[in-house]
């Protein structure tokens, strides 16, 4: 008989279930879907003329260069996950850094690690402040 309780009490509970998850399925929202933030700068990096990371060299020179920015703009603890993760693109020890960052104080920081690397005139500043 205990048997019995107990599938019974697994249908009820499975019924129950399904019927919870059909119901908020069936639940639309109205709010509208949120559009993509960074639609004008994939159009930007479709122009050829663009330096995007494809177009880095394997050369050691500027992948060292690279690390090295890369590895001083993590290890500084004060920057937003967005400063950690913009891109950095060394083509011949010229770098272009590119991305979102959190404030204009980060984007002068994560640009003065890289002219710690490079000289200043060899930097082209694409970074952004994301709203």
């Amino acid at each position: 008989m205990g048997h019995l309780v107990k599938t019974i009490q697994a249908c009820l509970f499975t019924s129950l279930l399904a019927g919870t998850c059909m119901l908020a399925n069936g639940q639309e929202s109205t709010a509208p879907p949120p559009t993509a933030d960074n639609t004008k700068t994939n159009q930007r990096d479709k122009n050829k003329a663009e330096p995007t990371a494809d177009q880095q060299k394997e050369n050691q020179s500027d992948r060292e260069l690279t690390q090295q920015i890369r590895r001083a703009i993590v290890q500084d603890k004060s920057l937003s996950t967005y400063a950690h993760n913009v891109k950095i693109v060394t083509v011949n020890g010229a770098v272009t850094l590119k991305g979102p960052v959190q404030s204009e104080e980060e984007k002068q920081k994560v640009a003065s690690e890289a002219a710690n690397a490079v000289s200043a005139d060899k930097i082209t500043n694409e970074l952004t402040v994301k709203q």
